[in-house]
């Protein structure tokens, strides 16, 4: 086994290729690999690993799963660091940013933002950027707090300061669930690559401060500069790749808020503005759930510990339509069949603004399929609410006692006043989704 080892780094490869034959050692090798404790992020043992040059703590397992996806480790990789750790290494805190671009190739609808063919050019370079650096920081993580519907992710970075962010983002999860994971998703950091890295691949995503490129396919995100502080973008990104796992795993992702009053759990479809102005009784302001047989999770960590990592099974859902025409009632109730159809459309005054991401990598259609099923096979209440009847458009505190008031008084079944409007859902819809379920009815 040491003259095999002693072969392959004379020869210049930290690893062996694919078509070599490896020694039974190295085989279980992922067995034998240390591995840290499960816990909170800042009281995590950290593992070191390091490279064979060095003859100390070198780590099969890590080291081979990182080859596995183009990085060769140059000299250390750090696993798993502790908040402390990470300060030692030279982690500072970055100003949060926003507005850079995020670039999805393989959304269920319209054009990808990239080729195939730029996706594998900016992947190589990406790996080999990282590969040339002597510190490599891995970070291991989840997307849904529900541990049956979750996406596990691996960070892959050149910089402390980007594990200390994004692990924010990620839920924690047990050691060695992104080694045995069959899907795991990938991001890669590169801080110090250079800027031109999207235009030497015909690639101008125009950020100044780096770009946040998604790839559905390979299941991976690539952030350049400081696209890991901007973590609206990072979340974008990363519920476009985590959609399909997540949906193979029995969850259906909605991009919805969370509301908790009492005992009942409520999800909770409305325009961002409205959102906004009572996100503090959420449990979340970020749009990101996963209803599953086992409850409902969310999508991020909302910062606050003493909520539970998963939460029941909605009793009921609602959808917030915008008209000040009249023709919308302030609130009434759907049946299972009209809430999807509702779901698809989103009118919002004059124009349709689905509840769905509109960056889903999942067809829209399907997600409103599973949701409808959902709402039937648990007996689930659903609403419409219309913030634009009368003068003044409910908000806040005013919102929110219109969506109780919805919930916990009899309200009656949905009957818009005319049949222009019917119209306009239909002409909408039929236009985006010709083959549309008859069940679903306005």
């Amino acid at each position: 086994m040491r003259r095999w080892l002693v072969e392959v780094w004379r020869s210049g490869r930290c690893f062996p290729s694919s078509s070599a034959p490896l020694p039974p050692a190295l085989l279980s090798s992922r067995r034998n690999a240390r591995s840290t404790p499960l816990g909170p992020a800042s009281a995590r043992e950290a593992e070191t690993v390091r490279s064979p040059r060095e003859g100390q703590g070198f780590s099969y397992g890590l080291n081979w799963a990182l080859a596995g996806k183009g990085v060769i480790v140059k000299d250390r990789a750090f696993y798993n660091l502790m908040v402390p750790e990470l300060h030692q290494k030279g982690a500072t805190v970055i100003e949060s940013i926003s507005g850079l671009p995020v670039l999805v190739r393989g959304r269920s609808r319209g054009a990808s933002d990239f080729s195939k063919a730029q996706s594998s050019k900016l992947m190589k370079q990406i790996c080999s950027h990282i590969s040339s650096i002597s510190n490599i920081y891995v970070y291991d993580g989840a997307i849904g707090s529900s541990p049956k519907c979750d996406a596990k992710v691996r960070v892959i970075s050149d910089s402390p300061s980007a594990i200390l962010s994004l692990s924010s983002v990620l839920w924690e999860t047990p050691v060695r669930a992104v080694s045995h994971d069959s899907c795991p998703l990938t991001i890669y950091v590169g801080t110090s690559i250079s800027l031109s890295v999207g235009s030497n691949i015909s690639l101008d995503p125009k950020g100044h401060d780096g770009f946040i490129a998604a790839d559905v396919e390979r299941s991976s995100v690539i952030l350049t500069g400081k696209a890991f502080a901007d973590i609206v973008g990072v979340k974008e990104a990363l519920t476009a790749v985590s959609e399909p796992i997540i949906c193979a795993r029995g969850g259906l992702p909605l991009s919805a808020r969370l509301l908790v009053h009492g005992y009942d759990v409520v999800l909770l479809f409305a325009p961002k503005a409205t959102i906004q102005s009572c996100k503090d009784q959420l449990v979340s302001a970020d749009a990101g759930l996963i209803v599953s047989s086992e409850g409902t999770a969310l999508l991020f960590p909302t910062g606050y510990s003493n909520g539970p990592s998963v939460y029941k099974i909605p009793a009921a859902i609602v959808l917030a339509a915008s008209d000040s025409t009249g023709a919308l009632p302030p609130s009434s109730k759907l049946t299972p069949e009209q809430a999807a159809y509702h779901f698809l459309a989103g009118y919002q005054n004059g124009t349709f603004t689905p509840v769905y991401s509109k960056g889903s990598s999942v067809n829209p259609l399907e997600i409103a399929k599973a949701f409808l099923a959902k709402l039937k096979d648990n007996q689930i209440s659903c609403f419409l609410v219309n913030v634009s009847e009368g003068e003044k458009a409910p908000i806040g505190n005013e919102f929110m006692k219109l969506v109780q008031s919805t919930l916990f008084k009899k309200v009656p079944p949905f009957e818009p006043k005319g049949g222009y409007l019917k119209a306009k859902y239909q002409s909408f819809l039929s236009a985006k989704f010709p083959e549309i379920p008859e069940e679903f009815c306005f």
